[in-house]
């Protein structure tokens, strides 16, 4: 056994797989992490942006979450995870929350539970 065949034996034991496909056109992608901006829940769905558009995924927001890596995502509310790469600024003239501005123009809020959070990863 190389060590090639020992990596892949590796990854396909791994409790929770690292790969996160989504569906756009009755077409099921695989979503590089690099390439998400943000994904949220609405109407008890959940769905992936990214430049190349909005994609469905059919696993909950906490599986995903699991799936993420923790150095680049942050959760920001209960129904959404942002890309810190994909952040243009951080707002924080508002009272009691903040507001994120992603390199694609979208605009979104962090929810007050999750202020203090956010403020520990920016260190301020």
């Amino acid at each position: 056994m190389t060590e090639e065949v020992n990596n892949i034996v590796q990854k396909l034991s791994e409790k929770n797989p690292r790969i996160i496909s989504g569906s756009k056109n009755g077409k099921i992608e695989v979503l590089d992490q690099k390439d998400l901006y943000k994904i949220y829940a609405s109407n008890s769905k959940v769905f992936a942006v990214t430049n190349n558009g909005e994609y469905f995924l059919k696993l909950r927001l906490y599986e995903i979450e699991e799936r993420l890596d923790p150095n680049q995502f942050v959760r920001i509310s209960n129904s959404e995870i942002i890309n810190l790469k994909k952040v243009k600024n951080f707002d924080l003239s508002f009272t009691g929350t903040i507001c994120v501005e992603l390199i694609n123009h979208t605009i979104t809020y962090v929810s007050r539970r999750y202020v203090s959070k956010i403020k520990k990863i920016l260190g301020i």
